[in-house]
């Protein structure tokens, strides 16, 4: 086993950490738990040229214009924070939304979409495909290129950006040229040997992913359906290009690597694992400079995915 950085073990002893474990909490604690202490570890928001908040539906969503975003056909994310499905907002990731925004001169749009237990699986799937359908039908408006969105996001919300990439394959939502995921749920079992070899001490605990499983899927069947474990799909061909960020002391590393084992041998993806790090790191950068190694990797990975993006790189240099 490497060692953990000691970056990493600095975020670890961070003291706006949250100090009781969240299996110990009600998702109403867990939830303020979260907002009261995401922001100490995580760096400065950038500046961005334009932030509006707007609604799909009965969704809030907060967008993000880049700097040299053009006003018009600019590139987008559809990004889908990360917090178990149960905890969470669009703010408690707007660092990593304003800075890949700037990074990729590109619009980022995040729903606050709905959290289980009040609203199991599938309500979060059903939200983030119709503020992409949202996302398409207000392009003009927006100042995007419906042909140029990219879906993402980072733990479960990795998990509900690989679910609607294989949406938008199947004809079920808008189409999408690429997916960004980071550290992603895709399967619900929690079988993989990481479960044992991560499963106290890294942050994120085993016990704790059970607490959110359980508040996710009530009903222990739904486990085995593809759209909470994306890793049981029965193909991944065809799905738009992919880039996968794993941290090497995680309890998702298995099951994380495992699907972009099959990203790469079924449809075309790139990864990259930080071997030192833990769950989060790319929402703790005031701690972990790495953080920001992997934000510029997905930055360079999403040029890879949009060809326009990448002439226009050229064209920068």
């Amino acid at each position: 086993m490497t060692q953990l950085d000691e970056s990493a073990r600095r975020a670890l002893a961070w003291p706006g950490e949250p100090q009781e474990p969240v299996e110990n909490c009600t998702p109403a604690l867990a939830r303020q738990q979260y907002l009261d202490g995401f922001a100490d570890i995580q760096w400065p928001l950038e500046d961005v040229a334009e932030i509006l908040e707007r609604h799909a539906g009965a969704t809030r969503l907060k967008i993000w214009r880049g700097r040299t975003a053009p006003r018009q056909q600019a590139p987008a994310l559809l990004y889908l924070h990360g917090g178990g499905f149960v905890i969470g907002a669009p703010e408690t990731h707007e660092d990593i939304c304003r800075s890949l925004a700037n990074m990729a001169g590109a619009v980022v749009v995040s729903p606050d979409y709905r959290l289980a237990p009040e609203h199991p699986f599938p309500a979060a799937i059903e939200d983030c495909a119709a503020t992409l359908v949202w996302m398409r039908d207000q392009a003009d408006a927006l100042g995007i290129d419906p042909a140029r969105i990219v879906v993402g996001g980072d733990s479960a919300g990795g998990n509900l950006a690989a679910v609607i990439a294989l949406l938008a394959r199947d004809g079920h939502a808008p189409a999408v040229i690429g997916q960004v995921l980071i550290y992603p749920v895709t399967d619900q079992t929690q079988a993989t040997d990481s479960y044992l070899r991560y499963a106290e001490g890294f942050g994120l605990t085993a016990a704790a992913m059970r607490w959110f499983r359980d508040h996710y899927l009530p009903d222990p069947a739904s486990g085995s359906d593809w759209r909470a474990s994306p890793l049981r799909a029965a193909s991944l061909a065809g799905v738009a290009p992919a880039v996968v960020i794993l941290a090497g002391h995680d309890v998702l590393f298995d099951e994380g690597a495992l699907y972009a084992e099959r990203l790469s041998s079924e449809a075309r993806a790139t990864s990259r694992t930080w071997p030192g790090q833990i769950h989060g790191f790319v929402s703790k950068r005031r701690a972990i400079p790495e953080a920001q190694e992997a934000l510029e990797a997905i930055a360079t990975a999403w040029r890879a995915m949009d060809p326009a993006l990448a002439r226009s790189a050229a064209t920068d240099d």
